[in-house]
């Protein structure tokens, strides 16, 4: 018996609540722009640069012992958090892990690593039988670097799709998966601002993970709008746009939702390391799917397009419509 999450076919009509789903997602971006000029993110050492130390003991410390032994120090700002491993408590394997992160102090790389020696050696001190399973540091020039190489990461990542969906379709089918991708990334970031999970490298490649999925639903559905423009030459635009979403809505169901087990299993039992990794991803996954049949198709609709797919067009761009890609 094959597992079914919704019916062989479906009559939902999308476009019923086209107001109120564009009206939802205008909302959404507009307080996700003003959370990030207001609350701003919360860049990890990758991006504002400084220090990081991974240790463990063997007896149990608290963060407030952590924090007593390094303020003589004088660091600035110190970040010490506890990591928890729920799938070593699940095996009974008791781990006592603490995260330091220290900003940057100063742009000689020298001063920068004697401290973390000082760090270290006064940590050795106080706490018999540490180990330091990590150490990073990042210069502020680095960082400087690694953040114009992550912005201009995902431009590139938008502009590749804009590219090909317009090689492959049309241009309206090109503005509409964009959009949708940009609404997807705005609001991934928005929910970092609000939450002020660590903003760092990891979740830029989140992001860059989303904008793949997000893609492939999208092409997913507008591969079927365009056999059912073909199929459906009398039949209105909305009408056709509808059809095509409740034909592949089980199977967008169904990827969705067998992601996110995986996804919400990661982000319970894989461990703070990864813990905003994965939040990213179940975001993704969650607006990326809302996009690609909300908003994507929406903008379709309003923009129009080529009826008959049977004529050529040489100046639709879809010259290289039927590659297998």
């Amino acid at each position: 018996m094959r597992l079914k999450m919704v019916p062989s076919e479906t009559k939902i009509d999308f476009f019923g609540i086209s107001k109120l789903s564009i009206g939802l997602s205008t909302v959404l971006i507009i307080g996700s722009i003003i959370a990030f000029f207001t609350m701003g993110l919360n860049f990890g050492i990758d991006f504002r640069g400084g220090s990081l130390l991974m240790v463990d003991t063997p007896e149990a410390v608290s963060v407030a012992e952590y924090r007593a032994v390094l303020n003589p120090l004088d660091l600035g700002d110190v970040s010490v958090t506890e990591i928890t491993d729920p799938a070593a408590v699940l095996k009974n394997e008791v781990k006592h892990t603490i995260l330091i992160r220290m900003e940057q102090q100063d742009g000689d790389p020298a001063v920068q690593n004697d401290l973390i020696k000082q760090v270290k050696t006064t940590l050795s001190e106080a706490f018999s039988g540490i180990k330091y399973l990590q150490t990073d540091s990042v210069g502020a020039k680095v960082s400087g670097e690694l953040v114009q190489a992550g912005i201009l990461a995902i431009v590139l990542a938008v502009g590749a799709v804009l590219f090909y969906i317009w090689l492959r379709f049309e241009w309206q089918f090109s503005v509409g998966a964009v959009a949708a991708l940009l609404h997807d990334i705005i609001l991934t970031i928005g929910i970092f601002c609000v939450t002020q999970i660590e903003f760092n490298l990891t979740i830029i490649a989140a992001i860059l993970t989303i904008v793949g999925y997000s893609l492939n639903d999208t092409v997913v559905v507008f591969d079927r709008v365009r056999e059912n423009l073909r199929r459906y030459k009398k039949k209105e635009l909305a009408g056709v746009l509808n059809l095509s979403i409740n034909e592949t809505l089980s199977r967008t169901v169904m990827t969705s939702v067998t992601t996110l087990i995986a996804l919400l299993a990661l982000y319970f039992l894989g461990g703070d390391v990864i813990r905003g990794f994965t939040f990213a991803m179940i975001w993704g996954v969650i607006v990326g799917t809302y996009s690609s049949v909300f908003v994507a198709s929406v903008i379709l609709l309003r923009l129009g397009v080529k009826r008959d797919w049977d004529k050529d067009n040489s100046a639709a761009g879809t010259q290289f419509a039927n590659i297998d890609a």
